[in-house]
């Protein structure tokens, strides 16, 4: 007996395949979304992480700001404390100046020259004189620059013939103005060991 089959066959087929198509397009939906979820977690914490390590980092950078602005203010009281030692120490080596300039100028002073008047500013002096001849006013400002440890870069402000005296004891002069600095006795002994390395160099420094 032969059966034949009536029913639609092509359209249940057709549904069936039609159905499988959705069912495969949802689970496949399903699995991209679970992927997709799973990868954001990943990259997520990973994100996560590298901000915790960043705040790290910048809290760490800070705390270094802090102690480098704590060094230089503790440089800068350094530094001010040095410099009013250093002030200190200028002033108490100062008050001998005078005598060291005094004898000084004794000993650098030629014959020929005589000093009417002497005046201080600062670290410089200004002496003012009266000299045989011109010869005599360059000798003295050679030992002013060559023969002291007291006395640096002496200039010629001035000079010009004058005259001393009335009559037969008239006498023609040079009336001169120089201009010396005075060094310190911490820059008197800071050129000194400076010119002993020069005349030694194989004296080694402390």
């Amino acid at each position: 007996m032969i059966k034949i089959n009536l029913l639609p066959h092509r359209e249940a087929k057709r549904k069936q395949l039609k159905n499988d198509f959705y069912t495969l397009l949802l689970f496949s939906a399903i699995v991209a979304a679970l992927i997709i979820i799973t990868v954001g977690t990943f990259f997520s914490m990973r994100i996560s992480q590298q901000s915790d390590r960043n705040n790290f980092i910048k809290a760490e950078n800070s705390k270094l700001d802090e102690k480098i602005k704590e060094v230089a203010s503790l440089k800068q009281e350094i530094d001010g404390l040095k410099a009013r030692q250093q002030a200190v120490e200028d002033l108490q080596g100062d008050r001998n100046q005078p005598v060291f300039m005094l004898d000084e100028l004794v000993k650098l002073t030629p014959e020929g020259v005589f000093l009417k008047a002497l005046k201080q500013d600062g670290q410089r002096i200004v002496l003012n004189g009266y000299a045989q001849s011109n010869q005599r006013v360059s000798e003295f400002l050679r030992n002013l620059g060559n023969k002291s440890p007291w006395m640096d870069k002496p200039e010629l402000i001035e000079i010009k013939s004058a005259g001393l005296g009335q009559g037969r004891d008239a006498k023609k002069v040079f009336d001169f103005t120089v201009n010396v600095g005075i060094k310190r006795p911490r820059e008197r002994d800071s050129a000194a060991a400076s010119g002993a390395a020069i005349i030694n160099p194989d004296i080694k420094k402390p």
